[in-house]
């Protein structure tokens, strides 16, 4: 958004603002609740008993997170917290509990490809509004698909890591964990040299067909 906003364009930026806020408030939100909702199923209500297993996009906003979303569209929210001992298998609930959540920000890309597909098939808006929708429609799943994507990294913290562990042995699994406390920084430090974006982009590409095939099998596409 800085970009455009240098440019001069601010129609983009503010467009790119407003599907940010989406993101912020709806997304996320369905994101982490997802995780919750998923872990409660599977035997583990620590999440429900610190008021997690809700929509309030309260309860899950990180302050920084949120505005490197509305700014790059990129960020992160509140961990839900996960006890992996309530789960009658601990790693495989844990994975499962992990893949919730970028399956919940693909399944949101896909609804709202599905209203731009009614909206412009059905010319519900007037011209000179058509081309600020379509751009937001187009940041909001591509900045859904990005966090998808970037969750799906196989490093601590990212929701990949519990997946990848899921299929370690226990020595290898506990030796993985021992680096989480310097995770953090070390993704911070991948994402800003730029070394995660080729990653990042080639899964959300590979994400994006997905959710367009079966409306390109259609012939809407």
């Amino acid at each position: 958004m800085l970009n455009m906003l240098i440019n001069g364009n601010f129609a983009d930026a503010g467009t790119f603002l407003l599907a940010g806020a989406f993101i912020v408030l709806v997304a996320l939100p369905i994101h982490e609740l997802a995780h919750a909702f998923v872990a409660f199923k599977l035997g583990d209500s620590t999440a429900k008993d610190m008021r997690r297993l809700t929509l309030n996009p309260i309860s899950h906003l990180d302050p920084v997170g949120s505005v490197l979303i509305l700014l790059f569209g990129f960020g992160w929210a509140k961990p839900v917290p996960i006890n992996m001992n309530n789960f009658r298998n601990p790693k495989q609930g844990m994975a499962i509990s992990a893949l919730a959540g970028p399956v919940s920000n693909v399944l949101v890309s896909f609804i709202v490809l599905t209203l731009f597909i009614i909206v412009a098939k059905f010319g519900l808006v007037g011209i000179n509004t058509a081309g600020a929708l379509s751009a937001f429609f187009f940041y909001a799943i591509m900045i859904n698909l990005w966090l998808a994507a970037f969750n799906l990294i196989p490093l601590p913290p990212l929701d990949g890591s519990h997946i990848l562990k899921s299929f370690l042995s226990t020595r290898a699994y506990y030796k993985f964990s021992q680096y989480e406390q310097y995770s953090f920084i070390i993704v911070l430090v991948l994402l800003m040299t730029g070394i995660l974006s080729k990653p990042i982009m080639f899964i959300s590409d590979g994400l994006y067909s997905l959710i367009t095939f079966p409306y390109e099998l259609l012939g809407i596409l």
